[in-house]
């Protein structure tokens, strides 16, 4: 009782910068919760059993109009440590082995010499300004940051004090305990290790334990030893679910028995994603610090939907069209609420993107962007209406679908605009009245399709954005005024 009484003395004691939690979930798409982030419920918001998430919502921002910065995984999470877009850092794909290339191959196209190796020890991050100024930084779950054998694999060499089960690979072998979190799986061969295994968590092995709850176990147990360093703590916290592989957590399979086994398997792993930030937030009330905590919620890229999942694919983000990989909406929409001090509930439909995170999270901590550092993020509570957000991927994913494909996007206002490389081709949206993408617009708005493209163009070059390689030729795709 003492001791607890003293980590409570220490917590009030932080009280001049607040601690910040982010949980970033994999793969989560903008219909994968029961928070409504469209202008209505949704049958697939009824299916999703997500009360914690909803709870943040309750008292904090909920954001509709949030993306990600790149419709694959470490494009985003490396942009929002960086708060650079894909465009501007040439970490334009998802990164495995060092030094080697993960794009799939394209018919016409080949990537440029895009940045392999990702986030490296030497470049300015989010969390290593957080140490700077006093914070006690933390990694735990997915990373997938840097590549594999390289510096950067390894979280604390870019700004974190702790890294629990963060490593180069971006998907866990498997989810449970009892595999010891290794691809074997059932096979049950422990001596036959791959990349995808998941380090650091031998306490768990063998255990009937989903890794979602392992995660948060560890996520708890480093709140109250950052407490008592009596600091402020960065908490970045991503569980690495809801990438596949797909795999139940029976604690809640019983709920979904009704649907498709594959689609059940999913929202068991979106409810036990939500359980951990349950277990999170019932810490920082345990320790006497959630009234000094900022938590914000969101997702790396949206939704699987090409592959894996059950029921027709490119139809689970629905009314968004296709998912993961993607250009259009199902690829990049995102879930986002900010749960600030102040625990007010808000809607804002403002066009946000994961690179804002950097600047706003740098503001909760009274930390000024140094001058040098180039961003593309503004802080949350600066954005206007008019500014433009884009993305960039001149990459081939490795599954088929619409808008699978190498692409450059603007977005402005209500305007979306896509150029796809391998035929330089353009369509323009009106997601006000067309959010499921449906039909291009340009041939009856030739002044703004004109006036989007000049932007979308000035957007690359500004950012000196890298365009697909025409593989015939060796050159460049054009970037067309």
């Amino acid at each position: 009782m003492l001791i607890r009484s003293w980590i409570v003395v220490i917590a009030l004691a932080q009280a001049t910068q607040p601690n910040i939690l982010l949980f970033l979930v994999d793969d989560l798409g903008w219909q994968d919760t029961s928070v409504p982030f469209h202008t209505e419920v949704t049958p697939l918001n009824e299916r999703y059993n997500t009360p914690n998430w909803q709870r943040l919502a309750d008292n904090g921002t909920k954001f509709t109009n949030a993306y990600a910065a790149g419709p694959v995984c470490t494009p985003s999470r490396t942009s929002l440590l960086t708060g650079q877009s894909p465009a501007r850092s040439h970490i334009t794909y998802w990164t495995l082995y060092k030094g080697q290339d993960t794009s799939k191959k394209h018919p016409t196209l080949t990537p440029p010499k895009w940045d392999l190796d990702a986030l490296q020890p030497g470049e300015l991050t989010l969390p290593s300004l957080l140490q700077d100024a006093g914070y006690h930084t933390m990694h735990v779950g997915k990373a997938h940051l840097g590549a594999v054998d390289s510096p950067g694999g390894d979280p604390k060499n870019l700004g974190f004090d702790v890294n629990i089960a963060g490593h180069g690979a971006g998907g866990p072998g498997s989810f449970y305990g009892k595999h010891r979190f290794m691809a074997t799986r059932g096979k049950m061969d422990f001596e036959n290790h791959q990349i995808w295994d998941v380090p650091g968590l031998e306490k768990y092995h063998d255990q009937e334990i989903f890794l979602s709850e392992a995660l948060a176990i560890e996520a708890c147990y480093e709140i109250e030893q950052a407490v008592e360093t009596g600091k402020p703590f960065f908490l970045h916290f991503a569980p690495y679910a809801v990438h596949a592989p797909l795999m139940p957590n029976p604690k809640y399979i019983d709920k979904y028995k009704d649907i498709d086994k594959k689609e059940a398997a999913y929202a068991t792993m979106i409810e036990s994603a939500d359980a951990a930030l349950g277990s999170v937030l019932e810490q920082l009330e345990k320790l006497g610090i959630a009234d000094n905590t900022i938590v914000i919620f969101t997702s790396d890229n949206g939704g699987l939907s090409a592959h894996a999942r059950g029921g027709k694919a490119h139809t689970h983000n629905a009314p968004l069209r296709s998912g993961k990989g993607s250009a259009y909406e199902g690829g990049i929409r995102v879930p986002l609420i900010v749960q600030g001090l102040d625990k007010i509930a808000s809607v804002s439909d403002a066009n946000v993107i994961t690179h804002d995170l950097f600047p706003t999270i740098l503001q909760y901590a009274g930390i000024d962007v140094p001058e040098d550092h180039v961003i593309d993020g503004i802080a949350l509570e600066d954005v206007q209406s008019d500014r433009v957000i884009g993305w960039h991927q001149p990459h081939q994913w490795g599954a088929s679908g619409p808008g699978i494909e190498p692409f450059t996007a603007i977005r402005q206002g209500k305007w979306k605009l896509i150029f796809f490389h391998a035929d330089e081709r353009y369509e323009l949206y009106n997601l006000e009245t067309d959010i499921g993408e449906t039909k291009s617009v340009i041939p009856h708005f030739p002044l703004i399709f004109k006036k989007m493209r000049s932007t979308l163009l000035n957007w690359a070059i500004n950012r000196e954005a890298q365009p697909s390689i025409l593989t015939e030729t060796g050159e460049p795709v054009i970037w067309h005024e």
